[in-house]
């Protein structure tokens, strides 16, 4: 077979398979409105939110040869936030000069990251689409960030296969997600959601968090090394979020393809 028939085949098989679970599209449409909220319902999301944009912006300024702490360290780069809900990563990208594409299954979370953004002045292009139409178009980036989305599929290998295709060569791929271990059932689901009340319940599902070895299979397949592993730890004393050696329930992870 050609390549050019293979590829057709290829992306005729991708197009009958959906990363796309309803039931979690319902859930985070049905709490929209509360994305900008510090206080609201992702209240741990925004806690969480500046670890993990230290983390982005160490180490795409390493790689891309970047002063960290210019105001404009992203320019020039085409980055992908998929699956990013109210823009919580996207308008800090945007505001150090990234060229920011915004993507969620979900319009309603699609339609409150643009009214933020144009109330902010921060252009970002939003989209309602999925990981596998951006991937199936011939999208590619710099970075994608795939955090806190992996959890909330239907199919994890299929969506990192997905997304790890469109990493342009020297491109850098960021995953934060929930180790699937017994210690993050009972603090990451049943604590967070049960005893805290941090989340709605039924935000999180054990059957559906991921381990770090089944990240790094489907980023393999499509040629992504991971470089960097760390865990991120909630210390209630200082009430931060915090990077750890400890991986066993949150947890971000850097891949890269060669250049």
């Amino acid at each position: 077979m050609s390549a050019a028939p293979a590829r057709k085949a290829k992306t005729a098989k991708a197009a009958q398979r959906s990363t796309i679970d309803q039931r979690e599209i319902d859930h985070f449409s049905a709490l929209a409105q509360e994305w900008w909220d510090p206080a609201g319902k992702f209240k741990p999301l925004h806690k969480f939110n500046p670890v993990r944009l230290a983390y982005i912006r160490e180490k795409i300024t390493s790689q891309f040869d970047r002063g960290p702490k210019a105001p404009d360290a992203l320019k020039g780069l085409r980055i992908l936030d998929i699956g990013c809900g109210g823009g919580l990563l996207c308008e800090p990208m945007a505001r150090m000069g990234a060229s920011v594409v915004g993507a969620d299954a979900s319009e309603t979370n699609i339609e409150v990251a643009r009214i933020h953004a144009a109330q902010s002045g921060v252009d970002i292009d939003y989209r309602a689409t999925t990981a596998e139409a951006l991937a199936d178009a011939g999208e590619t980036f710099d970075v994608v960030l795939n955090m806190e989305v992996v959890e909330h599929v239907s199919e994890p290998d299929f969506f990192m296969a997905c997304t790890a295709s469109m990493v342009k060569p020297g491109g850098l791929m960021f995953i934060a997600t929930i180790n699937r271990t017994r210690k993050a059932q009972a603090l990451a689901i049943f604590m967070a959601e049960n005893v805290l009340r941090w989340l709605p319940k039924g935000t999180h599902q054990y059957e559906k968090l991921v381990r770090p070895e089944e990240i790094e299979a489907p980023l393999a397949s499509e040629g992504l090394s991971v470089i960097d592993r760390t865990g991120v730890f909630y210390s209630p004393f200082s009430d931060t979020w915090n990077k750890s050696p400890d991986m066993d329930v949150n947890y971000m992870m850097l891949a890269q393809r060669p250049a």
